[in-house]
């Protein structure tokens, strides 16, 4: 089969905020989707091992399920992008995401038979990790046809703003309609969150696929490989504290949870619009390092906290430093990728960071259960230093090719 020229749409003589219009208009449906997923972090750790009565290992599994179905789903969602397009991968997530509600509702109806209820809830969170795949990666390659590929590192980091975003949003959203009206109403809203944005998607213009011939995918997976291992290093951090930070406040007798999260998304979204241009001044790996370091620093000052100030201040400077780490490797990892498996390739770049969040929540319940909660910020510290190290050794080596 013979390889086409892929279809680049150039953003042309677009000013700043007409482009920056231009790329919200495809990754909004990231922010929808981003938005049910911090309701969901927000809410259910606290009602599973608090109100149901489970261990907090069993708490980190509900919330890792998610990520199990987005690692299973992640190449699927990328094989659906390049062949079926990026509006067809989104408007199916959204479909899923609605469905994800729909199961929350069923849940609660069933809270009296509670195997019957945390199978369905197990089902819901299985239903937004391949809702997270399709629509976060399938965005973010729609954004990049319709904003020109020159502006992928801007796409990219406008994706993640959303994403990022849709969590800071989706916490005190989804605890005010917990506290108010019930733990129902949940999963209602993010029912409503995911139908109702599916019209939106389906009237608007579909990105043209590319057609060539496609690499396998474990070759795509190899050659994303190093990056996506830095990725996943760096989002143990994240998953540490979007998963245990309201149990661990809720452990010290401290109110405003929510409110860290928050705190994390805020810093994140900053550094975004503040040093996003950084990664094409001086290069995704060291831009990458600088993060890893500062995110360090901060998961240090939530694993030393006495006070709620200090934990605050510890989250915010995670979501600082965890903020470029995703565009500044993913932008090295997906530009050698032929244009016909950009799709392939980010949805293999993403499986490492859902790997780690896979994993996170019942390996952090573990270590608490063992040595309490300030002991899973100083092993996600220790795992981002790692990163780090990746990070520093991938720019020396371009450094070093450069110069031949």
């Amino acid at each position: 089969m013979s390889r086409m020229t892929a279809p680049t749409r150039s953003s042309g003589g677009l000013s700043n905020l007409a482009l920056n219009a231009r790329i919200f208009s495809f990754v909004v449906y990231s922010l929808i989707c981003y938005t049910t997923i911090g309701m969901q972090l927000a809410v259910l750790p606290g009602y599973v091992h608090l109100r149901l009565g489970y261990s907090t290992m069993l708490a980190g599994l509900v919330v890792s399920l998610e990520y199990v179905a987005t690692v299973l789903t992640r190449p699927w969602a990328g094989m659906i992008i390049d062949r079926r397009g990026a509006r067809f991968a989104v408007s199916s997530g959204l479909l899923l995401c609605g469905l994800s509600g729909v199961l929350m509702v069923a849940s609660a109806a069933l809270l009296h038979r509670h195997l019957v209820g945390i199978a369905l809830l197990f089902a819901a969170r299985l239903a937004l990790g391949a809702s997270e795949s399709l629509v976060g990666t399938g965005a973010t390659i729609w954004g990049i046809w319709g904003a020109g590929v020159e502006n992928t590192a801007a796409v990219i980091s406008w994706n993640g703003i959303c994403t990022y975003g849709g969590v800071a949003l989706g916490a005190p959203l989804g605890v005010g309609l917990l506290t108010f009206l019930g733990y129902r109403w949940v999963g209602i809203a993010i029912a409503a969150m995911g139908f109702v944005p599916l019209v939106m998607a389906l009237r608007q213009q579909a990105a043209p696929i590319v057609h060539g011939e496609k690499l396998p995918y474990h070759h795509v997976f190899r050659r994303v490989a190093m990056q996506g291992t830095g990725l996943g290093l760096g989002s143990i951090g994240f998953g540490v504290l979007a998963t245990f930070i309201t149990l661990d406040f809720a452990h010290r007798h401290w109110s405003g949870a929510a409110f860290a999260l928050t705190l994390f998304g805020a810093l994140f979204i900053s550094a975004r619009l503040l040093f996003a241009g950084w990664i094409n001044r001086v290069g995704g790996y060291r831009v990458a390092t600088v993060c890893f370091l500062l995110e360090s620093l901060g998961l240090c000052l939530l694993w030393s906290a006495q006070t709620r100030v200090a934990a605050y201040a510890g989250a915010a400077l995670t979501g600082f430093g965890f903020s470029l780490v995703f565009p500044a490797l993913g932008v090295e990892a997906v530009r050698p990728i032929p244009p016909q498996d950009k799709g392939t390739a980010l949805a293999a770049y993403g499986v490492f960071m859902d790997f780690a969040m896979m994993i996170t929540g019942p390996v952090a319940g573990a270590i608490i259960g063992g040595w309490g909660f300030p002991a899973m910020y100083l092993f996600a510290a220790a795992a981002v230093v790692l990163g780090l190290l990746l990070s520093a050794w991938l720019a020396s080596r371009r450094t070093a090719a450069a110069s031949l």
